[in-house]
């Protein structure tokens, strides 16, 4: 069909055709769009909006523009999970494993770091060996042997989503429901999954900081995988205040380590956790209900089964075979740790959480531009959550630096980002509710 055609009715608010859609982004899946024709169709869509008919259109087609996973003979349920991002927010880390030793196949395709936000890849290369592109036989066996594998996209899974989204980044469409929509999920069914749970953030360090931006994106996200055959639900969780008490590479890493040896109980990051770990177990009908499959989740960690499954998916990968034991051994950290102490006695009340991660980015820790190298050592650790009773003088954080100067600058850019109140706040709940 005529690209201009299909840009012309969408710009008209017409509702475009399954044929349609699939016209245009096989069109642009083979090179045969332009720059301007490809930010045209995203500015209608942007502007015009898309039925949830056309959302499931566009994802399906975007996911057939490039090879689409099988597991046939797994024998496992095939499950992911995936975050719209925030700060410390390291949970694929300990989820894949855990549900992983929960009896799921996780073939967990995962991404870099986007603006304020961290990328698992991102942290997963603070680990020396670790790859994050394997060969599709290595993919492949390690979800069969190990039970999860967290890897990059590769240039074969769903090709016509990376066009779109590098256009969408230069012309002020990316916050399109549908278009984001289209863009996680096409990447989702390309991966082969039979289940999904999503993790939709709101609040100041969120993309969508509204509860009500966030359940609208979660339930698009819902629906259109549906629609599309995947058994899907989402979770809103709170991302006020980062989640674990690390923001970084390395410093996530050995977060991830240490609650996986179970010395992060009690704490936000075990709630989301668990949360989306019960949910993909019910999901994938592993368990009967939340209750049950939140106690299996919690089994495997306490009995080191989950500890087990993340070393060896480490090590299969090209990781070293005893970071779980030695982890200080490998992951470097960085020369310079800065305290940063409270200036008042009080109460943690408030937190610019985007602030922090931009604090991470400035250390560099994040990019500013996509060819940006990161330094993996750097970041901040020992984060104390909102709602804690502190004193002058009190640890609220501390800054790992590359350099005394740099380390300084994020030191007061964290100590501005809390406010210190007279009276205690009212908690946010982690998770606020379950959609699907």
């Amino acid at each position: 069909m005529n690209p201009q055609e299909v840009i012309r009715r969408k710009r008209d608010g017409a509702e475009l055709g399954a044929a349609e859609i699939s016209s245009f982004i096989a069109a642009l899946g083979e090179d045969k769009l332009s720059e301007g024709q490809i930010a045209a169709f995203a500015m209608a869509v942007f502007i015009r909006g898309m039925t949830s008919g056309e959302t499931v259109a566009l994802t399906t087609a975007m996911r057939d523009s490039g090879d689409v996973l099988q597991w046939e003979g797994i024998g496992k349920p095939v499950a992911d999970k995936h975050s719209t991002g925030g700060i410390g927010d390291n949970v694929s880390l300990m989820l894949a494993p855990i549900v992983a030793a929960c009896g799921l196949a996780v073939p967990m395709i995962s991404g870099r770091g986007l603006g304020h936000t961290g990328g698992t890849l991102d942290k997963l290369e603070a680990i020396p060996g670790y790859n994050i592109v394997p060969d599709a036989a290595l993919f492949r066996r390690t979800v069969a042997d190990v039970g999860c594998a967290i890897i990059g996209q590769t240039g074969d899974l769903a090709p016509a989503d990376r066009r779109l989204y590098a256009v969408r980044d230069v012309t002020a469409t990316v916050e399109s429901i549908s278009l984001i929509t289209a863009s996680i999920l096409s990447k989702k069914l390309a991966a082969g999954l039979e289940t999904l749970v999503l993790d939709v953030k709101f609040g100041n360090g969120a993309f969508m900081q509204k509860v009500e931006e966030a359940e609208a994106l979660a339930q698009s996200l819902v629906d259109v995988a549906t629609g599309a055959g995947m058994n899907t639900s989402a979770l809103l969780t709170d991302m006020s205040q980062p989640l674990a008490d690390a923001a970084g590479n390395a410093v996530e890493v050995i977060n991830c380590v240490q609650f996986l040896k179970g010395e992060k109980a009690g704490t936000r990051l075990e709630t989301v956790v668990l949360a989306l770990g019960a949910q993909m177990l019910v999901n994938a009908g592993a368990v009967a209900s939340l209750d049950e499959a939140e106690k299996k989740c919690r089994a495997a960690l306490a009995n080191g089964h989950a500890a087990d499954c993340f070393g060896r998916m480490v090590h299969t990968l090209g990781g070293p075979a005893d970071l779980m034991e030695r982890p200080e051994r490998y992951i470097v950290a960085a020369p310079i740790e800065i305290p940063v102490l409270a200036q008042s006695d009080g109460w943690l009340s408030t937190c610019d959480t985007r602030g922090l991660g931009i604090s991470v980015v400035d250390l560099g820790g994040g990019r500013r531009r996509p060819m940006d190298s990161i330094d993996h050592r750097v970041g901040l650790s020992r984060l104390v959550p909102l709602g804690t009773k502190v004193d002058k003088g009190d640890l609220i954080a501390t800054v790992h630096a590359s350099d005394r100067e740099s380390g300084e600058r994020a030191a007061q850019s964290v100590l501005t980002a809390y406010e210190i109140a007279e009276r205690e706040p009212e908690a946010m709940p982690p998770v606020l509710k379950t959609i699907g």
